[in-house]
C-alpha cells in the first residue's frame, strides 16, 4: 500500500532522509515518531504528493508517486486523506462546506454531497453544529471536523501529521478512536506524533525517524 524504496530528499542541499525504505500493508495502522525536526511531516508530504524525492521510489497503492507528472497529482489526493495540526479550516464557511469542499472539488452530485457531510458530521457528534463556522468551535471539535473532512472522501490512505498536538486528553481520545473506526473500514492510517502515549501498549507498527534513516522499527 505504501511503499518507500530508497528515498533521499534535501532541501538547499541539506539532507533531510538518506536512503529510506519502509513499507506498510493495505489496511495496517501505523505510528511515525522522532524528535523534532526529524522530517516527519516532510515524510508524509512525500507519501501525497506535495514534495518530491531527490532519488528513490515512492509508491503508493497503484501510483508511483515519484514519477507522478505534477497534473496527475489531484488523482492521488483524491484517494489520500490528510489531517493537520494547524486544522487549515476556513473561517468563512460553515462546518458542512469544509466537509463538502473535496466532494464539491470533485463535482460529487449534490445529493450525494450532502448524504455523506451529514453522515460523517453524526459520527463526530456535529451535526448540531453543521451551519457554524470553524471559529466558534472548540479546538476539540475543529479537529473533529478536519478528521471529517479527510474521511468524507473514503480515502483508501488517511496521514495524520501530530493531529492531537493541540488537544487535552479526552478530545485526543475522541480523535484516535475515529481514527481507529477509519481503520476498521479498511483505510491505511499513519499518524506521525512525537507523543509515545498515542502508541503506547498499542501493538502497532511504529517507525523512529532520527538522524536521517529509520533508526527503528518497533511493535508498541
Amino acid at each position: 500500500m505504501i511503499l518507500f524504496d530508497e528515498v533521499t530528499k534535501t532541501y538547499d542541499r541539506e539532507v533531510v532522509f538518506k536512503d529510506i525504505s519502509f513499507s506498510m500493508g493495505r489496511g495496517e495502522f501505523a505510528f511515525l515518531t522522532g524528535p523534532s525536526g526529524a522530517g516527519k511531516t516532510t515524510l508524509l508530504k512525500l507519501i501525497y504528493g506535495a514534495e518530491r524525492p531527490d532519488s528513490g521510489q515512492i509508491v503508493v497503492s497503484d501510483w508511483i508517486v515519484s514519477k507522478m507528472k505534477q497534473n496527475a497529482i489531484p488523482s492521488l489526493r483524491q484517494n489520500v486523506g490528510v489531517v493537520f495540526q494547524d486544522f487549515k479550516l476556513l473561517d468563512n464557511k460553515t462546518v458542512f462546506d469544509n466537509i463538502a469542499l473535496a466532494l464539491t472539488i470533485h463535482k460529487k452530485h449534490p445529493h450525494e454531497i450532502r448524504e455523506r457531510v451529514n453522515a460523517v458530521l453524526r459520527e463526530i457528534n456535529l451535526i448540531h453544529k453543521a451551519n457554524i463556522s470553524p471559529p466558534y468551535l472548540s479546538g476539540g471539535e475543529q479537529q473533529r471536523v478536519v478528521v471529517a473532512r479527510a474521511m468524507v472522501a473514503r480515502p483508501i490512505v488517511l496521514l495524520a501529521d501530530e493531529p492531537t498536538g493541540n488537544l487535552d486528553d479526552d478530545n485526543s481520545e475522541v480523535v484516535m478512536k475515529l481514527f481507529r473506526e477509519i481503520n476498521a473500514r479498511g483505510t491505511t492510517v499513519l499518524i506521525a506524533t512525537h507523543n509515545e502515549g498515542l502508541f503506547r501498549k498499542t501493538g502497532n507498527r511504529v517507525f523512529y525517524i532520527n538522524n536521517k534513516y529509520i533508526e527503528k522499527e518497533m511493535v508498541a
